[in-house]
């Protein structure tokens, strides 16, 4: 039974919680924010125990691991605390939105040995589970190519947008992930292109709305992105891996699989899912699971944070290529 402390009280840390209290391989131990009235509803929707400092938290001695889903610009602190006192740690994305200081805490990381995983929920969504086990089984030989569609149902809140770090850094950063998974090799060249079909106010904050992304290994593999801040007719999400003898697709899900044949319309089926965390409930919940059973088992960490350092240096390169109008070459990190 792995002890656990959730840190955040937020949208993502209340699936986080969800998770763990349904987990027989887990235990709720605490919820731990500032936010009091959250802490407090929280903590007793589950029946653990809510504190208010993050500190406080990562230094108790019925704690073996704990999940972070604050804010970006507190993931850094928080995940080398709690290595510092031998806590595991499954952290959301991204580590940072600086790469200077994710790569740095990368490096704090490894020095210390730490037990870390980065919240790159997709990997584990049943769906890209079962392209990954096919494309290792050789059920389309060798990988040529990958489509991702990715895109959100509705532009997110404006004061969201102002700190997210940007369409490629905060949405595109999951694809950027899932095109090096399902590659199997880095992308080694990236080219972007970028505008903004759904608000222009995100001129202000100098980010886009609507992204295409192309990018390809050493090796001649190709990996195409599109994504859209917005899809009026659901979320969004689909994934393409074409290869030497075969083709795999991943399809987007609706709430019911019914398809309907009427003298108003052939083929009418029910709207897509239309949020992420509906989309991706079993994804969230996968991934807790392989946590726990990597720390509880000794097992490497599934998804590390050197993953995540090579998906915002994606983000990073793409930006460039986005101010330069060019392909630009991957550095190695």
């Amino acid at each position: 039974m792995l002890r656990i402390a959730v840190l955040g009280a937020g949208r993502i840390s209340r699936i986080h919680a969800a998770n763990v209290a349904a987990n027989p391989q887990a235990s709720l131990v605490l919820i731990a924010d500032p936010w009091r009235d959250a802490v407090d509803e929280l903590s007793a929707q589950w029946g653990c125990e809510g504190l208010y400092d993050y500190s406080a938290a990562l230094l108790r001695d019925d704690v073996d691991a704990v999940i972070i889903g604050t804010a970006t610009d507190t993931h850094v602190d928080l995940l080398l605390q709690a290595v510092t006192v031998g806590k595991a740690v499954l952290c959301e994305k991204p580590i940072d939105l600086d790469l200077a200081k994710a790569r740095h805490a990368v490096a704090e990381v490894e020095r210390l040995k730490g037990r870390v995983m980065l919240g790159f929920n997709r990997r584990f969504d049943p769906d890209t589970l079962a392209l990954r086990q096919a494309i290792d089984a050789g059920a389309i030989g060798a990988v040529r190519q990958v489509v991702i569609t990715s895109r959100d149902n509705a532009l997110a809140p404006r004061d969201y947008l102002r700190h997210s770090g940007g369409i490629l850094r905060d949405m595109v950063i999951h694809d950027f992930d899932t095109a090096r998974h399902l590659l199997g090799e880095e992308p080694t060249e990236v080219f972007v292109m970028a505008s903004r079909l759904v608000d222009p106010w995100l001129a202000e904050i100098g980010d886009y709305d609507s992204v295409m992304v192309s990018l390809k290994t050493d090796s001649g593999k190709q990996c195409h992105i599109n994504a859209c801040r917005e899809a009026v007719y659901g979320y969004d999400q689909r994934i393409e891996v074409s290869g030497a003898s075969g083709v795999l697709f991943n399809d987007n899900q609706r709430a019911t699989g019914v398809r309907t044949w009427t003298a108003a319309g052939t083929d009418t089926r029910a709207p897509l899912l239309d949020f992420f965390l509906e989309r991706y409930a079993g994804a969230y919940r996968n991934e807790l699971t392989h946590f726990i059973e990597a720390v509880t088992a000794d097992l490497p960490m599934p998804t590390t944070v050197r993953d995540g350092l090579h998906a915002l240096h994606l983000a990073e390169c793409g930006l460039r290529s986005l101010a330069s109008g060019t392909v630009v070459r991957v550095p190695a990190l």
